[in-house]
């Protein structure tokens, strides 16, 4: 009882020692408690005064003071071998939302880091959509892009998809902005998703939903995606191969598309790799995706907002 009571008075001199302006005392004695707390491996108490202490700072303005705090955070949900939750992700995210320092990819990528597992590899997709729905309202698109398809919100993800379209693209694109998701959900074992946005965006995209409901659909490319679903669903190798053969003059329209459906025939349909790949496409897929949360530059290098409208850029998934 008497610890808590300590607690409590350390908390609250920090507090006031930031609401009177002395921001590089306040923090200063935060690291102090950080290596004591470290020590004694009070891991609950330190994350509870990391937090509090990050967002304090940086709701102050003091960025360089609260990323460091924020950082230390995370370290210590690493050290003490934390286990992702509902409680860890909100306090992430808000503290992301308040990070506006250079400081806030790095803290990114070691969140997304700490989150993955065997089961998820590429982060928990849970915090992959919180983290796609603040850089959504951000306006930051390519990003938001980025974690939406690595989370399971497929619906989440079509809503957004349809914004980007009307905002940035062609209205002859309405297909090609569905399709890039759709195939590249599938490369990452992602039926499911793959099917919700698949279905959300052709029946609540203004350009798709004025024509007569589908299947069938006015344009050839949603037609492929709906009968790739549905031979996936049935594991009917054939049909995905004749599918593949009608639907040429559509699937040209992009070249990603050839590699996307050489890598979901391998893990669908178990067919071989194209004769002219040495190595799996899948593999290289997942490592360079792997790799990319290595990386920082390949989660925030490019601009997330897209400046001018124009067509839609093929990213690749890594």
């Amino acid at each position: 009882m008497a610890n808590v009571r300590g607690i409590s008075r350390v908390k609250a001199k920090l507090q006031k020692s930031i609401e009177e302006g002395q921001y590089y005392e306040a923090h200063q004695m935060y690291r102090t408690l950080y290596f004591r707390y470290k020590s004694q491996e009070k891991y609950t108490e330190l994350l509870d005064l990391l937090y509090e202490g990050s967002h304090l700072l940086l709701t102050h303005n003091q960025q360089t003071s609260g990323a460091d705090l924020a950082i230390l955070m995370l370290e210590v949900l690493e050290l003490s071998k934390a286990k992702p939750n509902k409680e860890h992700f909100t306090r992430i995210i808000e503290l992301f939302r308040l990070l506006g320092c250079t400081e806030r990819q790095q803290y990114l990528v070691r969140a997304v880091k700490w989150s993955s597992s065997e089961d998820c590899k590429l982060g928990h997709p849970s915090l992959h959509q919180q983290l796609a729905e603040v850089l959504w309202k951000e306006k930051q698109y390519a990003l938001a892009r980025y974690h939406y398809l690595r989370s399971d919100d497929g619906s989440g993800c079509a809503t957004f998809l349809i914004e980007l379209h009307l905002l940035k693209g062609y209205p002859s694109e309405v297909d090609l902005f569905l399709a890039q998701a759709v195939l590249q959900y599938l490369c990452l074992q992602k039926k499911v998703e793959a099917t919700k946005v698949f279905e959300t965006y052709t029946l609540t995209h203004p350009h798709i939903s004025k024509t007569p409901l589908g299947p069938p659909y006015l344009q050839p490319l949603l037609n492929f995606l709906w009968f790739l679903l549905l031979a996936i669903e049935k594991g009917r190798v054939a049909e995905f191969t004749v599918l593949c053969e009608q639907y040429q003059p559509s699937l040209q329209r992009d070249p990603c598309y050839r590699q996307y459906l050489d890598t979901i025939g391998q893990i669908f349909f178990s067919l071989p790799p194209p004769p002219r790949q040495q190595s799996s496409i899948f593999g290289n897929l997942l490592q360079g995706l792997l790799g990319g949360l290595d990386d920082s530059d390949d989660e925030g290098g490019s601009s997330g907002s897209l400046q001018t409208r124009r067509p839609i850029v093929h990213e690749e998934l890594d």
